[in-house]
Order: structure tokens, then C-alpha cells, then sequence
């Protein structure tokens, strides 16, 4: 293949970018903006000269065993979805982050990040995902805690320790993984592992690995930072938080899932796993929250959660994985143009009221005929409506489950387990269709009974972010009423990478035998809806009006009852109790040494005294003593570093 040299150019010319536009901040603010707009137009644009290419590039010697890039299908659909995302919220960002401090700083991360996303989404082995997966992760937390308010702080905080933990186990993981394999390409640990009779010995080590991006995409366990960044910061920074950054560690996952164990039933049941836990999990939270994006936060988790189920399917399917590859590839395209639209809608609504709560901003939108057509169409593409994007990768992801059901049943296996996951994947389908009804009917239906008459000053939006809006809102219906001609043109492009081939035969969208599944979720959401979000989790304040109400508890959250104890109370202790017990035996190491090697002028050993430093019965100069305890330090120095050294020889 050759060396293409547009990818280095979309990776490091918003890094470049970043300084100059810091520069140009510093004398004009709306060039500096127009700049940061400037860029990411051109890494858009550049990213589309990437299609149908199969190229790569290599930068020897960078970091030691250098980076290596590569334009595979799937790679370049996630690099184009990135740089769309990102040119869409740049030049929204203009108008959202006009009186606020700290631009300079804002687009200098905005930038930085951009470059290291890409990076991690065109990279061709794990040791360049590492570098850049690592870089995303820190320059992104700036884009986090960038109000600097104590709910930013203590979410960028999870954020960062999150990253920091999950990147120090992957890297575990790499590290074991190189020693076995001898490389970290992904082509070369193909072929290793397809060389292994038992792969068994693999698990543990990707287990580690896949700590990292699961982390950095909300995969539970580790999702907590999740629903806790996203309200805090910027609309802007959520967007991409939510549409590409979760996507970077959902491409580790991929690379585990479709490179090292592709066809692998274990691997595909435990990943099946882990995404309905966070599908179901996700959904739930979501109906629960009347916070507006700690909804679509949540919202975010458990569509990560269907792309996990896809994933799973795709090993459980084996060879037979054409509906579960397109359905994952296909649900990661239309949530991230999705999340683009509904979190730039939220900060439509952020900029104006400066208020999140559904009972502040209940019926803010009423005459706002362009946000409520905007927010339609993303509200009715993730519930998967039939002539919407959504409702096309949902069907393929539940076609893939009922494939696998009948699989089962025609070898004489039990399809329990299966048949299971069908029921919650539907049920969350209906959980997404209550909870964003509630939040368009809160917003842009009913009416607020505290609210104070609106005064029109000015527009409540711009033109270039109306136009930010309204071109991913209008591409969401295209992509669901001409399915054939636009996503399955994005599932082909892809399936190289997935390890997967196309459909026999082209599926029927809107036969029965599909539409039926969306039917069942859009009956259960209304059920939803109706009886338990408007019945129970709507009460009556004390004027008599009619609120909406969080009935979780503040003490029932895994972050404080789970990973914060057990951060500062149990690991320090398990900690401080292992080095004592080390302390203690190299104490008495020395000691022994003292007495048996060392002690040739009569010294003593006192326990419970100073055990540092001889105690001497004898009568000596104090500055021979000075000497000989120095001397002695030296020597087990030099001990301890030959053993360190034995140990890293052998």
C-alpha cells in the first residue's frame, strides 16, 4: 500500500492549528474563531479524499517503536464522522461561548483533541492507539472541567481518574500482549492469533486492554464518569463527549472483538454481556433524570449499550455476523450525527435560560418552530421510528439477536439466554421512546406554570448555528427513508474491517416481519409514558401544579458507595498494609546483614531502636561512624540495583 500523506496532514494539522489559533487569540477573538472554523472545514474536507482509499503512513522511530497509520474502511468512516461532528460544534461553539472567559483556552483543547482523535481512528496498531487514545484523554478533560464550577471539577475529576486507570490496566494489557504476540499490529495479531489452537490464554490479557476503552466509552462497570461530565460541560464539549469520544473506545473494543476474536463465541457471549447491562442500565437512568442532558447522557450510555450488543453478536453469529456487523457499524454512524443534533439543541436551550432542569425550561420551546423540527428529528431517529436512521441500525442489531435465537434452535441448543437479551433490547427501544417524549413534551408542549412572561430582544440562535443544527437534523430522515442508497452504502465500505461480508440478499426494511420489533418498543414506551412517567414520576408541589420529580435517591450511585470508597479508604489501606510488611522485612534484611556481613568493629543490632544506623557499644569517633554507615549505605544500594538489574535480564 502507499504512503498517503493526507493522514499525517488531518492528524497534525489541528495540533498546529491549535498553537496558531492560541496566537491569534491573544490580539483578535473573532479571527481566532473564524480560524478554529477554518480548520476543522479543511480536516472535514480532507477526511473525505480518504474514501475508497486503502493507504497508510508511517512515522519510524516517533516514540521509540513509531506510529503507524492506515485508511481501512471503517476507519475512515469514523474519521469523517469526527471531523463533521467537530466542524458542527466549532462553529456553534462561536456563538454559545460568546460572553464566556477562558475561549482561548477552550478552542486551543477543542483542536488539540481533534488531532488526537483522528489519530486514535486512523491508527494501525495498539501502540499508536495508546499514544493518541492517551493524549485524547487529557486534553479532553480540560474541555470538562472548563466552567470550573465544584460540579465540573468533581466530574472532570472522575473523568481523569477513570482515564487514568483504565489507560494504566490497558497498558498492562499491551504490555503482556507484546510479549506474547511479539507485535501490536492489528493485521499481525490477526494472524497470530488465528495461528493459536487455544486462544484461551488470550482472554486475560484482552480483558485488560478492553478495561481502557471501556472505560472511555461507558461501558459498565466503568461508565460512572459519564452521566456525571456530560451536564457540566459546555454543549459543545457533551457533543463530542458523547458522539466521538465514546466512539474512540468503542473502536478498542471492535479491535479486540473483530481482529483478535473474531468468530469467537465466548468472547462474543461476555461482550453480549456487558452491553445489555448497559443498554437496560443506561435507559433506566435516563427515564429517571429531569435533568435535559444528564438525560441525553444517559441516553448515550445505553445506545453505547446497543452497539455492545451488536458487537457480541457478531462473535455468538460466527461467519453468519453480516446483520450484526452492518447493524454496529451502522448504530455508531447514526448516534453520533444524533448526539450532535440533540446536544447542540440543548445548548440552544442552555445559552438562553442558563437552566437545565425540566421544570425551568417546561415549555420554553413552544413557539420556537425551527429548534422543535431539529429536536423532532433527532428525538425521533434514536427512538428508531420507522423512516428515521435509527429505526435502520436498531432493526439490523434486533434481526441479528432473532438470528441467533433461530441458529440455536435449528442445532438443538437452548436459545433461553438469547430469547432474554430480545426482551431487554426491545424494552430499552421502549425506555428510549418514554424518555425522549418526556423531554420534547416538557419542552416543546406543555405549558410552565412558574415561567415569566419571555421578552424578545434578539434571536434566540444564530444563522451559522441554525445551520450547525439543521444540516446533520436534515440528513437524519434522508438516511431512514433511502436506506438502500445511503447506509448501506456506509455498512459495505466497512465490513472489510469487521471481518464480516455483505447480506445474500438486501434486507427489507419495511416488511412486517422488521417493523414489528420498532412497534413493540414505541407500544412499550407509550405504556411507559403514560402509566409510570406521568403517574409516578410526576407529583403535585404544593401549588397545586403538576412537576417532574427524580426519585432516585443521592445515596444509591456506584461512583459513591463503590469506586470512591473503595479508591480512598480500601486501596490505601490494602496499600499501606503491604508496604509496612515490605518495610518491615527489608528492616530486617538489613539488619541481619549488619550483624552476619557488615559488623566487623563489634556492632550491635537493637531492635525497636534506630535500625537504620549501627548501634554501636564501643566508644568511637563520631565521623568514623559517619563514614562506615555511609560506606555501608552505598553498598546496599549497589545490592538493590544489581538485583533490579538481574531481574530485568532474566
Amino acid at each position: 500500500m502507499e504512503q498517503n500523506y493526507i493522514i499525517p496532514i488531518l492528524i497534525f494539522l489541528p495540533m498546529i492549528g491549535a498553537f496558531i489559533g492560541y496566537g491569534i487569540g491573544r490580539v483578535n477573538k473573532t479571527w481566532r474563531n473564524h480560524w478554529a472554523c477554518l480548520v476543522t472545514a479543511v480536516v472535514f474536507f480532507g477526511s473525505l479524499s480518504l474514501i475508497g482509499s486503502d493507504a497508510t503512513f508511517v512515522m519510524e522511530n516517533v516514540c521509540g517503536l513509531g506510529l503507524h497509520f492506515e485508511t481501512d474502511g471503517l476507519q475512515v468512516v469514523l474519521a469523517i464522522l469526527a471531523a463533521f461532528a467537530w466542524f458542527a460544534t466549532t462553529v456553534f461553539s462561536e456563538e454559545y461561548f460568546a460572553h464566556y472567559h477562558n475561549r482561548n483556552r477552550y478552542y486551543f483543547f477543542l483542536l488539540m483533541t481533534l488531532g488526537a482523535t483522528l489519530g486514535v481512528f486512523l491508527s494501525a496498531d495498539f501502540y499508536t492507539t495508546f499514544v493518541f487514545f492517551e493524549m485524547m484523554s487529557f486534553t479532553s478533560f480540560v474541555l470538562v472541567i472548563h466552567d470550573e464550577t465544584t460540579e465540573a471539577i468533581k466530574a472532570a475529576g472522575t473523568y481523569l481518574t477513570v482515564a487514568i486507570f483504565g489507560g494504566l490496566v490497558t497498558l498492562m494489557g499491551l504490555f503482556w500482549m507484546y510479549h506474547m504476540a511479539g507485535t501490536l499490529a492489528f493485521s499481525e495479531l490477526a494472524d497470530f492469533v488465528a495461528a493459536q489452537e487455544d486462544v484461551s490464554g488470550m482472554y486475560t490479557c484482552a480483558i485488560l486492554i478492553l478495561v481502557g476503552f471501556g472505560a472511555k466509552a461507558g461501558l459498565f462497570p466503568l461508565h460512572i464518569w459519564l452521566p456525571e461530565a456530560h451536564p457540566v460541560a459546555p454543549a459543545p464539549a457533551s457533543a463530542l463527549l458523547s458522539c466521538i469520544l465514546t466512539k474512540s473506545g468503542i473502536f478498542g473494543v471492535l479491535i479486540l472483538s473483530t481482529k483478535l476474536f473474531l468468530y469467537d463465541g465466548t468472547w462474543g457471549y461476555f461482550m453480549l454481556t456487558l452491553g445489555t447491562i448497559t443498554m437496560v442500565l443506561g435507559a433506566v437512568l435516563a427515564v429517571f433524570s429531569i435533568n435535559l442532558k444528564r438525560v441525553m447522557a444517559c441516553s448515550s450510555l445505553s445506545q453505547i449499550g446497543f452497539i455492545v450488543v451488536g458487537i457480541g453478536m457478531q462473535g455468538i453469529l460466527g461467519s453468519h455476523n453480516a446483520l450484526a456487523a452492518g447493524g454496529t457499524i451502522l448504530h455508531v454512524a447514526n448516534h453520533s450525527i444524533l448526539k450532535v443534533v440533540l446536544f447542540l439543541s440543548a445548548g440552544a436551550i442552555y445559552m438562553n435560560l442558563h437552566k437545565l432542569d425540566l421544570n425551568d425550561i417546561r415549555g420554553w420551546g413552544k413557539d420556537k418552530p425551527f429548534l422543535k423540527a431539529v429536536f423532532l428529528m433527532g428525538s425521533l431517529g434514536i427512538m428508531g421510528i420507522p423512516l428515521w436512521n435509527g429505526y435502520i441500525s436498531k432493526t439490523l442489531l434486533h434481526e441479528s439477536i432473532v438470528e441467533g435465537i433461530v441458529m440455536l434452535e435449528e442445532v438443538g441448543q437452548s436459545a433461553l439466554y438469547l430469547q432474554t437479551v430480545e426482551v431487554l433490547f426491545l424494552f430499552s427501544g421502549g425506555l428510549t421512546v418514554a424518555y425522549m417524549t418526556k423531554i420534547f413534551v416538557a419542552i416543546f408542549m406543555e405549558e410552565n406554570p412558574y415561567a415569566t412572561k419571555e421578552v424578545h430582544h434578539k434571536s434566540y440562535i444564530s444563522k451559522p448555528s441554525m445551520i450547525a443544527l439543521g444540516i446533520p437534523a436534515f440528513i437524519l430522515p434522508i438516511l431512514g427513508i433511502f436506506p438502500h442508497q445511503t447506509m448501506d452504502v456506509i455498512a459495505d465500505f466497512s465490513y472489510h474491517f469487521m471481518g464480516a461480508h455483505a447480506p445474500d440478499h438486501a434486507v427489507h426494511y419495511f416488511a412486517w416481519v422488521n417493523l414489528k420489533g420498532a412497534v413493540i418498543s414505541v407500544v412499550v414506551g407509550a405504556l411507559v409514558y403514560g402509566l409510570f412517567i406521568r403517574k409516578v414520576l410526576m407529583q403535585t408541589d404544593a401549588n397545586g401544579n403538576r412537576i417532574y420529580c427524580n426519585l432516585v435517591p443521592e445515596w444509591l450511585s456506584l461512583e459513591n458507595k463503590v469506586y470512591r470508597p473503595a479508591l480512598l479508604q480500601i486501596l490505601p489501606f490494602i496499600g499501606g498494609f503491604f508496604a509496612r510488611m515490605a518495610g518491615n522485612l527489608v528492616d530486617g534484611c538489613i539488619a541481619i546483614s549488619r550483624i552476619l556481613v557488615f559488623n566487623s568493629d563489634g556492632a550491635k543490632f537493637i531492635p525497636g531502636e534506630d535500625q537504620y544506623f549501627s548501634v554501636y557499644t564501643h566508644a568511637e569517633a563520631p565521623k568514623k561512624v559517619y563514614h562506615e554507615d555511609f560506606a555501608r549505605s552505598l553498598m546496599m544500594v549497589g545490592l538493590g540495583l544489581a538485583a533490579v538489574l538481574l531481574y530485568i535480564l532474566f
